[in-house]
């Protein structure tokens, strides 16, 4: 009777798992979203464009801090940076945080990593597994899908890539002639920049490998259909105006997600979304409740197309101190609604340097704009010197080339989101430069002082 009474509840508990989605969330490493295929860019992404045609691709998804490692705390706490005590880069979450793995593990799933970390401390992110090299290790994904496929608990899988962040070394950049690349309108353009651009789009496409090798795992171990599959860019790449700005080029990212019968195919979203949505998102698709306090919202409604809308405004924050070549204290914070991006420099009268404006393609646009260049000049000074305010009509001008703070007939919306940021910086505990000031005592992977709570 024992013995089939055991049978009865490994049978059960069995079904309970097979019951519940797998998880996949695969993420790039400095990857401007405009740059890839399905987004209108140049890059060959023939696997993340077929995930988009198999599901939803979002046109508004946005991350808090244009950096690897606020990103990535960020992503897995459903906390904005201040607040979880990551906000520098090379940064760490206070130790009572908690993370998804806190949240999904009772659930009964095996919450793993695999590739690039940049998170500490463990204890508040003890994923089954974590690292194991900067890029996804394919056999032991190819592990976790048989043991999987053979009846074991399901997972939530966080595949975190190292590509294409510089120095641009993988990849077929023949695929890209460097004399045939379309730079940006933001950028000076030099055949130093044309090279590295042709590097960098290579590298996006080896990416795109990357996860078309693991779909193709999911398909060898019959999961696809019962796996939600999210497909994110990350930050934007280490050219100027991307990557350590508030720029758009910088906090926007792709998002494509996948779910067979429950995301439609084809579809697409302009619901504005976060990365702090992610936690709370996939806690929702595996049937939790909700969590508290979390800054994160689930958007699991607009993945079933029972939503347009998601969020009205969402916020962002550069800290300069502590990063390569950075400048002691520029502190950046913006806010975005669904038309009008306002930016403010806290610390504008200081220079704007960073381990980009220290690379050899910056060191040729600055050489070209000497050379005479007006546009080049224009650029150049644009990125290291910024005015205290920026505010851009996100409709008419996407690129953010035009600056309207002075102009008086824009001044209500100056106004309008300024309330808006100051608050959710109240709501942060975020008093600008102040600290951005303390960022040095939230670096390091280990705890430095008792100041951490």
């Amino acid at each position: 009777m024992k013995r089939l009474f055991l049978f009865w509840t490994i049978m059960l508990v069995s079904v309970s798992w097979a019951a519940k989605p797998n998880i996949v969330f695969i993420i790039a490493d400095d990857c401007t979203f405009r740059d890839i295929g399905c987004y209108g860019g140049q890059a060959k992404t023939p696997n993340i464009d077929k995930l988009a045609k198999q599901g939803m691709r979002f046109t508004r998804c946005f991350q808090a801090a244009p950096m690897c490692s606020p990103t990535r705390h960020n992503i897995y706490t459903g906390l904005y940076p201040v607040k979880s005590g990551a906000w520098p880069n090379h940064t760490r979450a206070y130790p009572h945080i908690k993370s998804i793995v806190h949240h999904l593990k009772p659930l009964g799933y095996r919450v793993t990593q695999t590739g690039k970390t940049h998170i500490n401390p463990r204890e508040v992110f003890p994923f089954e597994n974590l690292g194991g090299g900067k890029n996804p290790d394919m056999k032991y994904i190819d592990r976790l899908f048989s043991e999987t496929a053979e009846g074991g608990k399901p997972f939530c899988l966080f595949a975190c890539s190292n590509e294409p962040h510089s120095p641009w070394d993988k990849g077929d950049a023949s695929i890209y002639p460097p004399a045939k690349v379309k730079l940006p309108p933001y950028l000076v353009d030099t055949p130093r920049v044309r090279e590295d651009f042709s590097n960098y789009l290579a590298e996006i496409t080896y990416y795109d490998s990357q996860v078309g090798e693991i779909v193709g795992l999911l398909e060898k171990h019959k999961l696809t259909e019962n796996t939600l599959v999210m497909v994110v860019s990350e930050q934007g790449n280490a050219f100027p105006f991307a990557k350590w700005t508030c720029y758009d080029h910088g906090l926007q990212s792709a998002m494509v997600v996948r779910w067979p019968g429950k995301v439609k195919a084809g579809s697409e979203t302009d619901a504005m979304v976060e990365y702090v949505d992610v936690t709370p998102t996939f806690i929702d698709v595996a049937g939790g409740e909700p969590i508290a306090p979390v800054d994160g919202l689930s958007f699991l409604p607009v993945l079933h197309g029972k939503a347009k809308v998601h969020k009205e405004h969402v916020f962002g924050i550069m800290t300069t101190r502590g990063i390569i070549n950075g400048t002691d204290a520029y502190a950046i914070r913006s806010v975005r609604d669904s038309r009008y991006k306002l930016i403010l420099n806290l610390n504008h009268e200081s220079k704007f340097t960073n381990a980009c404006t220290k690379m050899p393609l910056f060191q040729s646009m600055i050489a070209k704009a000497k050379a005479g260049d007006k546009t080049a000049k224009r650029l150049v000074h644009a990125y290291q010197h910024r005015p205290a305010v920026e505010l851009f009509d996100m409709e008419k001008d996407p690129l953010e080339m035009n600056n309207l703070a002075n102009h008086a007939d824009y001044k209500k919306h100056i106004v309008r989101l300024r309330k808006k940021l100051e608050l959710w910086m109240e709501e942060q505990g975020d008093k600008g430069v102040e600290t951005e000031l303390k960022a040095n005592q939230r670096q390091g992977g280990k705890r430095r002082n008792k100041k951490d709570k």
